[in-house]
């Protein structure tokens, strides 16, 4: 009994020390990018994007949202689960770019989303260009490898499409 709880114990070191090996060996950033088809027309979209006050009406992973401040650049604090992410607006352009980046620099991952809103039919385009840090080698391999680079922004677009009915989505 003793002799297969060492060998268990030795095979948990060996995969964490596998999974820590792998995460050092990744990149600390990292590019990824999706697609939308939302139908709205873009100055719409645009409003759903920037209204982030809405955003407990329509993201699944949002509670609550505080605004500390608007002026010169929007900044905010999203509430989920037991977590808590301050945000700011970095670029604003109306109706087709907005720019995001995570503002706290205690978290171990950080970045920024680029959205791109072009006309599309009789809707809009979105295109959401994440250019994200994972600091943590432990959630560098988890994000590479267990969650995907990409879970954030389609759980994102899911949303978006809920919140306009008829849309489609499509990776890219």
């Amino acid at each position: 009994m003793l002799r297969i709880a060492i060998v268990i114990a030795v095979m948990l070191v060996l995969v964490i020390m596998i999974v820590v090996a792998a995460g050092y060996a990744l990149p600390i950033e990292h590019v990824a990018e999706r697609s939308a088809v939302v139908a709205y027309p873009p100055a719409r979209v645009f409003g759903l994007l920037t209204d982030v006050e809405g955003y407990p009406r329509w993201r699944g992973d949002v509670t609550r949202v505080d605004v500390l401040s608007r002026a010169p650049h929007m900044q905010w604090r999203e509430h989920g689960g037991t977590r808590s992410i301050t945000f700011e607006a970095v670029e604003v352009v109306p109706p087709v770019r907005l720019v995001s980046r995570i503002a706290d620099p205690a978290l171990p991952f950080g970045g920024t989303w680029t959205y791109r809103l072009a006309p599309e039919g009789p809707g809009t385009r979105v295109t959401i260009t994440e250019q994200g840090q994972v600091f943590n080698p432990v959630f560098r391999f988890m994000s590479r490898f267990v969650f995907g680079h990409t879970a954030t922004i389609d759980a994102f677009l899911a949303d978006l499409r809920k919140a306009a009915p008829d849309s489609r989505f499509e990776a890219e």
